[in-house]
């Protein structure tokens, strides 16, 4: 019997401006689904991320409540006036680094042009534009949505994979907490871990360098070089 083809999948919940790690994920799989018909948490990557600044990293926060009894897919914006903010505190933080000009069109397109009622949208938005237009990437993007998908945690993970006919799955490694090898060995679907080790320096204004900020950074420092210091380091 002939084996399936290789159809490599990554499942993540949907980040407001992921940093570099997210979009390496998806520079590895085939497919990248968003699993926003989970619950939300308060305080965690949903609804904010770090930008570099004088005084070091700034959180900009998405206004949704602090609610978690309702999926990320369900949460709410709570006003508008978010968006210029932003706009304003990326254009005064990164305005004159090399290639701000280069993402200007996208995020005055964000942040100016259009009104987002719910954070699901507004993040796979940015995330499916940055990965596309900014790092070249060509991963097919799906929402868990489109699914019905039974069972919960590792259950439902394995279930999703079956459905969009996965043969090999990339997890984050905050997973090994509840996902189990021999699940997998079981389903035929080959299980690895990625490791966000290694990543290399970038030039990147106000030292100390930090790599625990949203992607914008590397991508107004490198311009078109930034795959490099993503995932291009590898040789691969």
């Amino acid at each position: 019997m002939l084996k399936p083809p290789r159809h490599t999948v990554a499942i993540l919940q949907s980040n407001y401006l992921p940093w570099k790690g997210y979009f390496d994920i998806i520079h590895d799989v085939d497919t990248f689904i968003f699993y926003d018909d989970v619950q939300y948490t308060h305080r965690d990557w949903r609804n904010r991320n770090r930008v570099k600044t004088a005084q070091g990293p700034l959180w900009l926060t998405v206004p949704v409540g602090a609610r978690t009894d309702r999926r990320i897919c369900d949460v709410r914006i709570e006003d508008a006036a978010w968006a210029r903010r932003h706009w304003e505190t990326l254009r005064h933080v990164y305005g004159q680094a090399p290639h701000f000009a280069r993402l200007a069109p996208l995020l005055q397109e964000a942040y100016l042009e259009r009104r987002w009622t719910h954070l699901s949208e507004l993040n796979q938005f940015l995330v499916q534009r940055l990965a596309r237009d900014f790092l070249g990437l060509t991963t097919r993007f799906r929402d868990s949505r489109e699914w019905t998908v039974q069972g919960a945690k590792e259950g439902r993970i394995l279930d999703l994979l079956r459905q969009a006919g996965a043969t090999h799955y990339v997890s984050g490694p905050s997973a090994r907490d509840y996902l189990r090898q021999e699940s997998f060995d079981a389903a035929g679907i080959v299980l690895t871990y990625k490791d966000y080790a290694g990543y290399p320096e970038y030039p990147q204004a106000h030292p100390p360098f930090e790599h625990a900020v949203t992607v914008l950074d590397v991508l107004v420092q490198l311009g078109s070089d930034a795959p490099r210091a993503i995932w291009g380091w590898r040789g691969g």
